[in-house]
């Protein structure tokens, strides 16, 4: 069953050869046979996903079907769910209750998904590999003494896994890229704005955006069709029309120029460069043609975005002050200590790491110094890409350096840790969509192709992405399960 595709699923759900109740019970029952040694989930929201599977066999009976009715999919813990225990991965919101649900979990809702869990991530979104969580660290399936990536690892590893055929993420400086890269699946971060942030609980909120992990192409294509579109209740989401992504997804392919940056295979592995030369070739097959291009300031974008990043999330963090919601410390004489006991109590060392960095380069003295000079960095990225993508369809490259790092091997290096996003941070800073797919392994650990789109070009990203699994099977490879019992 978990070899299926999405799209294979929903034709099997829609024909009634499976019921939803019968798909999800599977997925649950392998969740609680093999999780155990992942830790790709916080919360299993069982009963709710009975009960809902039960709903929904009933409308198909009744012959309403919806786009994804019956597929069960898992939601980054960092989306608000009603009633459902929303923690971002933080000691801070361990006991949070949401009382709403985020547009994201509304719009998938609507369109027939049934939620079995919220996967386990990096401590509200920051990290690269999925150690900062105050849940556990997630284990990456291809190697248990791996890491996933971050910060969305609890929701690429248990789709790696086959633990759900399909889950959602965040990707802030590549956390939804990275970890696809490094569990061998596919993972997509629209266009800013593409998709609303409305309830997504924010780490830097102008490079925050909601995406998907699946096996396929199609299958980010079919989530993000019922994904996108603009909410008022988002003041940065955009207006602009929501195509079919699926059907350009699999239009008749016709060949594009693809800009390859020198810059991305500096510092590269030297077997990834290899393997990233083979999927190249693979793009020339289908006329595509391949022209090298400069993205001289991406080299600048981890610098950049370790300023606006902190600098943001050191705003955003300050509403967790054990009053109004979340952890508040039992010893407390005054309202000054009950702050700082809280906060102190409540965030991990990477969140206070960050927040310290982003309120020095605020601070009175530093602001023009660092925050200001990082946003002329971050506009000079973004003309950049737009000049290159006068000349070219797509950008592609590695999506990162190499294969998945050992688990502790960065942790208490946050620059080496911080470089783990080299290739993937400028398009955050420049709000473009990108994608990594898997293309090739390297010693039984998988690799990613990343290709990067002009803003609200995901169908043609899509369309590359799809037409190169059409010809290669790294999608089809599978971690072996039998290491997780």
């Amino acid at each position: 069953m978990e070899n299926k595709t999405l799209t294979e699923l929903t034709v099997e759900l829609k024909s009634k050869k499976i019921s939803s109740s019968e798909l999800t019970k599977y997925y649950l029952e392998k969740i609680k046979k093999y999780d155990p040694r992942l830790n790709s989930f916080i919360t299993l929201t069982e009963e709710f996903a009975l009960k809902k599977a039960s709903q929904i066999d009933t409308e198909i009976s009744k012959g309403n079907f919806k786009p994804l009715s019956g597929i069960p999919i898992a939601q980054k813990d960092i989306f608000c769910t009603k009633g459902v225990r929303t923690t971002c991965g933080s000691k801070m919101l361990s006991n949070f209750i949401s009382p709403y649900d985020a547009t994201v979990i509304r719009k998938l809702n609507e369109a027939g998904t049934v939620m079995i869990g919220k996967t386990n991530m990096d401590e509200f979104a920051m990290g690269s590999s999925n150690e900062t969580s105050y849940f556990g660290t997630v284990k990456n399936p291809w190697d248990l003494e791996r890491v996933p990536g971050g910060s969305s690892g609890g929701s690429a590893a248990c789709v790696s896994a086959g633990l759900a055929p399909c889950a959602t993420g965040t990707d802030t400086g590549g956390s939804i890229r990275q970890p696809a890269s490094l569990t061998g699946i596919c993972g997509l971060k629209p266009t800013y704005g593409r998709v609303s942030r409305y309830g997504m609980i924010a780490f830097a909120s102008s490079l925050d955006q909601a995406g998907v992990f699946a096996k396929t192409a199609e299958d980010c294509a079919l989530l993000l069709t019922h994904m996108s579109g603009y909410d008022e209740q988002d003041s940065t989401s955009s207006r602009e029309s929501v195509p079919n992504y699926l059907q350009e997804c699999k239009a008749e392919f016709k060949g594009m120029k693809i800009g390859i940056p020198k810059e991305f295979l500096e510092g590269l592995d030297h077997d990834v460069h290899l393997i990233f030369d083979e999927a190249v070739k693979q793009l020339e097959k289908v006329n595509c043609k391949i022209v090298e291009i400069s993205l001289k300031s991406s080299k600048l974008g981890v610098s950049a975005y370790q300023v606006v990043a902190p600098a943001e999330c050191s705003s955003n963090l300050s509403r967790y002050d054990g009053v109004r919601f979340g952890h508040r410390t039992k010893d407390a004489e005054n309202i000054i200590e009950l702050y700082k006991k809280s906060r102190s109590e409540g965030f991990g060392d990477e969140v206070k790491r960050r927040i310290l960095v982003g309120t020095y380069a605020l601070s009175a003295g530093y602001y023009d110094a660092y925050y200001i000079k990082a946003q002329k960095i971050r506009s000079l990225i973004s003309r950049e890409f737009k000049e290159a993508f006068d000349k070219v369809d797509l950008i592609i490259g590695p999506t990162t350096p190499d294969v998945a790092f050992k688990l502790g091997e960065k942790l208490n290096d946050p620059i080496a840790m911080y470089l783990s996003d080299i290739f993937t941070v400028s398009t955050n800073l420049a709000g473009l969509p990108a994608i990594s797919i898997p293309m090739g392994m390297k010693k039984n650990l998988p690799t990613g192709l990343q290709i990067i789109g002009g803003h609200f070009q995901e169908s043609k990203l899509l369309s590359l992405a799809h037409e190169f699994q059409k010809m290669t099977d790294w999608h089809l490879q599978k971690p072996d399960n039998q290491k997780w019992i």
